[in-house]
């Protein structure tokens, strides 16, 4: 079956499920950053220690993230996302049940992470490319990941809220809910294994092929290496704004409320970036995000926070959280095709992984030794403005193109 004989009911059904996997393993896994005070305070966990969580959280995810791609390009991706269902929720009891570091560690670091290459935006995005014509792309890959998006606006709220009036145990509760929703939405997306990927849309190579193709084209190793940057700026705001927010003595429940923002304010940029992607150099958009989300970094935490300037900040970040993802995904199709579109973006997310590993680690790590964050925004704002004009100026032919009589050009690397 093709994409073009889809029925709508089928078409949907995809969508929806791989845009309610994806906004759910999202939310939660953005809003375990609330959970930090509680946990340091009924706990013999440290905030470096939770850093440290996070950040092999975040580590094992870029790791297994091309190895999930690989298979899912192979074997399907219903079964994939299926198996990370349920390592999702081993990960939840594990950390629920943790009072020291190393279970805490197998919890976060471990399970989840795994359990997010199977269910977040890599897989979601190989799903949702599948289901559409190449005209829609773009724009489904944005609405999609806008409606990924939601899950924070759910999961925030609800984690604070079990937090404060049953405590943070119950508030993994309240997640192993969420996760059972994930479960049919996996089966859902998994249909679009059935569907035939046009032959215009492959690179004839083998996997391997395929690889030394990618690693060769300056303009995905550019992709690649600026993709580090998402990572590192998002998780140090996802992991430490509620104990930075907590240092300036500013209410605890605004933390939850600026994440709840930041979900909500994605939703409109998400879309609006997959909708500007198919219109507008995909390398111009991405290189754009990078820059003005330094800009914001340098602009909030050089002035006072006040509950003003945080929900702001907020806004500015949310419309520019997960614009990236369409983008990003955008790209490689573009290169590369369908064909091996997990693999490849899986190869990319490892360096938007390593960046996750310092911007959690590194910020936790620079505020235990200095007892201030201020060389870790700072570092995040310098790296950004680099990353973001590199990126504007990548390679974006693809790696074989064909002339008026059919032949093969030159590798345009």
């Amino acid at each position: 079956m093709r994409a073009t004989e889809l029925t709508a009911y089928q078409k949907w059904s995809i969508l929806i499920g791989a845009s309610l996997m994806l906004s759910l393993a999202m939310g939660m896994r953005q809003s375990f950053g609330l959970f930090q005070p509680a946990i340091l305070h009924s706990t013999q966990i440290t905030a470096a220690d939770f850093s440290l969580a996070t950040a092999i959280s975040n580590i094992v995810w870029g790791i297994t993230q091309p190895f999930v791609g690989i298979a899912a390009d192979r074997y399907g991706t219903r079964y994939v996302m299926i198996g990370g269902v349920f390592v999702y929720a081993l990960g939840i009891v594990v950390m629920m049940m943790s009072t020291t570091v190393g279970p805490f560690i197998i919890g976060m670091g471990l399970c989840i992470g795994l359990a997010l290459s199977c269910v977040a935006s890599s897989i979601s995005m190989t799903v949702a490319s599948r289901a559409v014509s190449a005209a829609k792309r773009s724009v489904t890959m944005g609405a999609v990941s806008a409606a990924g998006s939601l899950g924070l606006v759910i999961a925030s709220p609800l984690a604070q809220s079990l937090i404060t009036s049953s405590g943070w145990q119950m508030a993994f509760v309240g997640f192993l809910g969420l996760v059972a929703v994930m479960l049919p939405a996996a089966f859902a997306a998994g249909k679009s294994d059935k569907i035939e990927i046009e032959k215009s849309d492959e690179l004839d190579q083998t996997l391997g092929g395929v690889l030394q193709t990618a690693f060769g084209h300056s303009g995905y190793v550019i992709m690649a290496l600026a993709f580090f940057v998402c990572g590192l700026q998002l998780v140090f705001i996802t992991t430490h704004l509620p104990n930075y927010l907590a240092l300036c003595g500013l209410d605890p429940s605004l933390g939850a409320s600026a994440l709840a923002l930041i979900g909500l304010f994605n939703v409109f940029g998400s879309y609006a970036f997959g909708w500007l992607g198919g219109k507008y150099p995909k390398q111009l958009l991405l290189g754009g995000i990078y820059i003005v989300r330094s800009l914001a970094i340098a602009a909030y935490f050089t002035l006072p926070a006040t509950p003003t300037s945080t929900l702001v900040f907020a806004s500015v970040m949310g419309a520019l959280w997960l614009g990236v993802v369409p983008l990003v995904n955008g790209l490689v199709a573009q290169l590369f095709g369908l064909r091996f579109m997990a693999t490849l973006t899986g190869i990319a997310f490892f360096s938007h992984q390593v960046g996750s590993f310092i911007g959690a680690w590194g910020g936790g790590l620079i505020y235990e030794r200095l007892g201030s964050y201020d060389y870790a925004w700072k570092g995040a704002v310098i790296i950004g403005l680099l990353a973001g004009s590199m990126q504007m100026l990548m390679n974006v032919r693809p790696p074989k193109a064909k002339d008026e009589l059919g032949g093969a050009l030159p590798n345009a690397a």
